[in-house]
């Protein structure tokens, strides 16, 4: 018999599968269930709602970047470690980014995410002030959104010229050389 730890964490995973391939709106909590092994009614002994389990995803999802973020020591690394997240979750964000507008729970926990994102960096960049990092914040990730769904090719940008205009804005924020 599973533990009820792991079928918390098989749960989150298939969840976290379900929301990439078929974003919130397409996701039904029997499917994620199925997905994990587990009988329908499983998933509400562990959720309460569809949108619990997608708040722990969005939680562990940017704990995620957070870490990776930490290990990054130059800009390209940066970078890299942003495009290559939002690339790898580009279906989950844009659920994120829908609900974020429409749900004030998801709203308030996107919210403190980014008031801890913005401790994190005034932290490792002290000269930041807290509206700097917060507007970097915002600018990185409409536009890691926009790389990762092809909007810079679709207006006949190269991926390389974006890139390095990416670096060029986090480079000039963070007042550090190339």
């Amino acid at each position: 018999m599973k533990s009820r730890k792991s079928g918390r964490s098989e749960l989150l995973k298939a969840a976290q599968l379900e929301f990439e391939e078929q974003g919130f709106d397409g996701t039904q909590t029997n499917a994620i269930a199925r997905r994990a092994g587990y009988a329908p009614q499983t998933f509400y002994r562990h959720f309460p709602d569809k949108r619990a389990i997608f708040l722990a995803i969005y939680l562990d999802w940017a704990e995620a970047e957070a870490q990776a973020l930490a290990k990054a020591d130059t800009v390209p690394a940066m970078i890299d470690t942003l495009l290559d997240h939002h690339i790898a979750h580009r279906l989950f964000r844009r659920s994120l980014r829908h609900l974020t507008a429409i749900d004030p729970e998801i709203a308030a926990v996107r919210a403190q995410t980014r008031q801890q994102q913005m401790g994190a960096i005034t932290a490792r960049f002290p000269h930041l002030a807290a509206v700097e990092a917060l507007t970097l914040i915002f600018t990185l990730e409409r536009l890691c959104d926009a790389w990762a769904e092809g909007e810079f090719e679709a207006c006949g940008i190269s991926r390389e010229a974006a890139r390095a205009c990416m670096s060029t804005i986090l480079m000039s924020t963070l007042r550090v050389a190339p």
